[in-house]
């Protein structure tokens, strides 16, 4: 199946077809439900790891992790 309309809700309503069709109803509802969006900022969770995190310091957990 090509999609040549990039509307969000022409797509979304073309991949549950597909799902459904290859999967079943029950198959596509166990595909759906591992997805999750989360919650948070990643790109600023990421950015405060990085700057207060050390490869020192993950060098030492790995290590004490692995004792």
């Amino acid at each position: 199946m090509k999609v040549t309309n990039r509307e969000p809700n022409v797509i979304r309503k073309k991949g549950i077809e597909a799902l459904s069709r290859e999967l079943g109803p029950i198959g596509m509802t166990y595909f759906i439900k591992q997805f999750d969006t989360g919650e948070g900022d990643y790109t600023r969770e990421r950015k405060e790891i990085q700057e207060s995190t050390r490869v020192k310091e993950i060098v030492e957990e790995i290590y004490r992790r692995r004792k």
